[in-house]
């Protein structure tokens, strides 16, 4: 499945399916956030949060794929990102596009 973050693909005509997304909510053991909590006192990169969202991303993104397989699409165009905090320790990623084939 090919993924695109631009609305069209040049030299493509493109059927839109419909809107599909993937999200998650992703939350770090304690102690990775107690950890978290001691390196905003000295700056500097959280390497677990980062890690976190990535593997965030990465799912999200797996089942926003997933649905858009489901449809038949050849790829989705208009991918983009979302996150907000649930809770203390905790996000929500989303992971949003167009599904398309390509005619």
């Amino acid at each position: 499945m090919k993924l695109f973050t631009i609305e069209t693909i040049p030299g493509r005509e493109l059927e839109a399916l419909e809107a599909v997304k993937g999200a998650v909510v992703f939350s770090k053991n304690f102690g990775h956030d107690f950890m978290a909590g001691m390196k905003t006192l000295v700056g500097g990169e959280i390497k677990g949060y980062t890690e976190m969202l990535d593997e965030a991303r990465a799912i999200a993104t797996k089942r926003m794929v997933d649905e858009a397989a489901r449809l038949g699409a050849d790829a989705v165009v208009g991918l983009r990102y979302a996150s907000a905090s649930v809770m203390q320790g905790a996000a929500e990623v989303v992971a949003y596009g167009t599904a398309v084939k390509f005619k």
